[in-house]
């Protein structure tokens, strides 16, 4: 009854005993009347009804802030600071996702402006040299 081990270690194996197990009444059979557990005794303190936790919803103008931040960055600048707004007046989840909104959304802006300043004066420059 040899196996391969893998090289993993399991544990020792059970011990055999040739006893039959002495706790407990034989399977089947309930303790015997009058025998129970003592009085005073019951289920453990703090086993009443479960506590369900009931999250506050993300806000979606946030999740929108950080998806436009990414796609169309001014309009994830100005989504991420709408939802902020909103944020603080309903008290719902996504401050994160709308703080990420507005930084990328202001990154992505400044690029788009840096770009075009870049494009307007080359634009300029050559229609400038133009005869």
């Amino acid at each position: 009854m040899s196996e391969p081990d893998d090289g993993f270690y399991r544990g020792d194996p059970p011990l055999r005993s040739t006893q039959p197990p002495t706790w407990g009444p034989p399977p089947g059979y309930g303790p015997p009347p009058g025998y129970g557990p003592p009085p005073g005794y019951g289920p453990p303190p703090g086993y009443g009804q479960p506590v369900y936790v009931v999250r506050r919803p993300t806000n979606s103008t946030a999740v929108l802030a950080l998806v436009f931040g990414f796609v169309f960055p001014p309009v994830g600048l100005g989504l991420g600071i709408s939802a902020r707004r909103q944020i603080r007046r309903t008290r719902e989840e996504g401050d994160g996702l709308a703080l990420a909104g507005i930084v990328v959304g202001s990154i992505g802006t400044t690029v788009y402006a840096l770009l075009f300043v870049v494009w307007l004066w080359a634009l300029l420059t050559v229609v400038s040299f133009a005869p």
